[in-house]
């Protein structure tokens, strides 16, 4: 590794925990460092400041750096994968299958299903669902482009029948369904984290164990092929760590747009390499460090109107991507 990328990747070491503190004192109501300390190594159930801490601070830090990590590693394994940097997390459609089934399940106005944990079940379901479709194409689909286009069609289908759905259903059904679709990472609790964090080290793992494949299929499938690489194998591989972690993220915090899109194709231009054992952790340690600081300017922004994260992170993702596609043409 060049000392270049070394420094790159020392910065964003040193950056993270700064960024994650940073976080962790924001919000609308003050705490200070002793406070916080006094929370968290002799806990008082009856102090609110204690509370604010353990239940909303804490889970929700640990939510964005997670959600941004492993989004972001899930996008460079797509993008390797189909050898295409406008591929994503959610482009096989994962996400419109946790979509389906939360719609499903609020439109149907059992208020089981439209709970908190109702929804996060439902989403779970339909996330995995879609993930076993996606998977059980790869092992009959050769081709990682028509493979692609599956993964396209299957997710305009279902936006198809949630728009219907959404035009059948009642104001409060469609108040509840838009609050999720825009995202939030405030929602998950101390007790969910365990989820979280299990389908993030799942996700560093996975990925870790398919560094070599990785590296040789920049080179493309029938060269990776003829140096001795299982296509099939690490395609299905590839796919079940990215319904994995995009399930359970879209799960508890609803859809997060272009963080696993631009993320990956930034620490590409900046790193200049095509190890993926380099490519992952930096992929690893600027999502996180990216969604908390989207999530602090939204922290910030709490007391003059609420921004969804979905919509921060379009608005910063999406000009980048397009600067992308114009730097590609060029």
């Amino acid at each position: 590794m060049s000392v270049r990328n070394k420094s790159f990747l020392l910065a964003l070491v040193i950056l993270l925990p700064v960024v994650a503190i940073w976080h962790l004192f924001s919000g609308t109501i003050d705490i200070d460092g002793d406070t916080f300390w006094t929370a968290v190594t002799n806990f008082d159930s009856d102090q609110l400041s204690h509370k604010v801490v353990w239940e909303l601070r804490i889970p929700r830090m640990i939510t964005a750096l997670i959600a941004g990590a492993g989004l972001s590693i899930a996008g460079l394994l797509m993008q390797t994968l189909f050898n295409n940097p406008l591929a994503g997390p959610y482009v096989l459609g994962i996400n419109s299958g946790a979509s389906l089934f939360v719609a499903l399940a609020i439109m149907a106005g059992i208020p089981v299903l439209s709970s908190d944990l109702g929804i996060v079940a439902n989403a779970l379901v339909g996330a995995f669902l879609f993930g076993l479709i996606i998977i059980s194409f790869s092992s009959v689909v050769r081709q990682q482009i028509s493979l692609l286009l599956i993964g396209l069609m299957l997710g305009s289908f279902t936006s198809a029948i949630v728009s219907v759905f959404q035009s059948a259903s009642g104001l409060e059904e469609l108040k509840i369904f838009t609050l999720w679709a825009l995202g939030s990472l405030q929602s998950v609790t101390l007790e969910q984290l365990p989820i979280l964090f299990a389908a993030f080290a799942a996700t560093v793992l996975g990925g870790y164990l398919v560094v070599k494949p990785l590296n040789l299929l920049v080179l493309g499938a029938s060269e990776a092929a003829m140096l001795g690489v299982r296509i099939k194998r690490v395609r299905f591989l590839i796919i079940l760590i990215t319904a994995v972690i995009t399930g359970v993220v879209t799960a508890f915090c609803g859809p997060i747009a272009f963080v696993g899109l631009a993320v990956p194709n930034l620490i590409r231009i900046v790193m200049k390499t095509q190890n993926h054992g380099y490519l992952i952790l930096g992929s690893l340690l600027t999502g996180a460090i990216f969604l908390l600081i989207c999530d602090i300017a939204i922290q910030l922004l709490e007391t003059k109107f609420a921004l969804p994260i979905n919509a921060l992170t379009s608005l910063v993702g999406a000009p980048f991507v397009i600067l992308l596609v114009l730097r590609r043409l060029r």
